[in-house]
């Protein structure tokens, strides 16, 4: 609980109605304990399908995004028509933000059986099903199976050799799945396994329609991988819509590379603003 508590009172906007985003917790966790299945209503007429321990999407619910810089840059540099490659798709909240709230097309990727059954019920439940493709595949810097844990809920991963609680899931290369090839956005979240994504990348990323990259995982090759193609790294501020040069006062839970900052920039100020946990953003 008090990490919760920390994480409300700290985000960029929950801190700034705080009564409403503890109203909004304390309704969960009773909520919660009533009934499994929750479908939460979110931003711009979406809805997510949420269950307790989907720390992710509960956090959606308490302040509106839980990953507040990152996925308020996905909202405001998307468009119609856009591509977004949603890599470690989780439950979809990136998906439904890109799709449901943009209007982007979105190719999503899931291995994890359990999750992607959940990523599912959220693209059917905002019916962007004509918007949105669903590979149940690993991605890396080769095709055949790999070994992917169980029993981590939302975190199963990619692992290690000496693990035994193991699945074998499908891995592919992302430039081999077919449509992936004119990205404008890539979010890139699979626990450590960044670089062989990377690896199996190359086309996509030197795609002149690739504006952004955001990774959870950044080391010295995935900066060399992504600065190979002309990406930069940047810091975001939802609030002003300005892309930075140094970290603002928003903490990021990905690192963002951008390409084209001047027509990037020019999106981002242009974005329509919307209204997300009871501020306009």
């Amino acid at each position: 609980m008090p990490n919760t508590l920390h994480f409300i009172l700290t985000h960029p906007l929950g801190g700034r109605r705080p009564a409403s985003a503890l109203a909004r917790y304390v309704a969960w966790q009773v909520g919660s304990r009533i009934k499994r299945d929750h479908i939460h209503p979110w931003i711009e007429g979406t809805r997510l399908a949420v269950r307790n321990g989907m720390t992710g999407a509960t956090g959606n619910i308490y302040c509106g995004l839980h990953e507040f810089t990152d996925m308020a840059f996905v909202i405001h540099a998307l468009r119609p028509g856009d591509l977004f490659l949603d890599i470690g798709a989780n439950i979809g909240s990136y998906t439904v933000l890109a799709s449901g709230v943009c209007g982007a097309r979105s190719i999503a990727f899931e291995p994890d059986p359990g999750t992607a059954h959940n990523l599912h019920r959220n693209v059917t439940l905002n019916d962007i099903g004509r918007l949105v493709t669903v590979h149940e595949t690993a991605l890396g810097a080769t095709s055949g199976q790999v070994s992917f844990t169980v029993g981590r809920d939302t975190v199963n991963r990619v692992a290690d050799p000496d693990e035994s609680e193991t699945r074998l899931v499908s891995l592919s290369r992302l430039d081999d799945i077919p449509g992936v090839l004119e990205p404008t956005v890539i979010k890139l979240d699979v626990e450590g396994y960044e670089d062989q994504v990377l690896a199996g990348a190359t086309r996509a990323l030197a795609s002149k329609s690739l504006l952004a990259v955001e990774t959870e995982a950044l080391d010295g090759p995935i900066a060399r991988a992504l600065e190979n193609n002309g990406l930069q790294r940047r810091f975001y501020d939802p609030f002003a819509r300005r892309l930075l040069d140094a970290a603002g006062t928003h903490a990021s839970s990905n690192a963002l590379f951008v390409r084209n900052e001047d027509a990037l920039a020019r999106r981002l100020a242009d974005a329509p603003r919307r209204r997300i946990a009871g501020i306009m953003l």
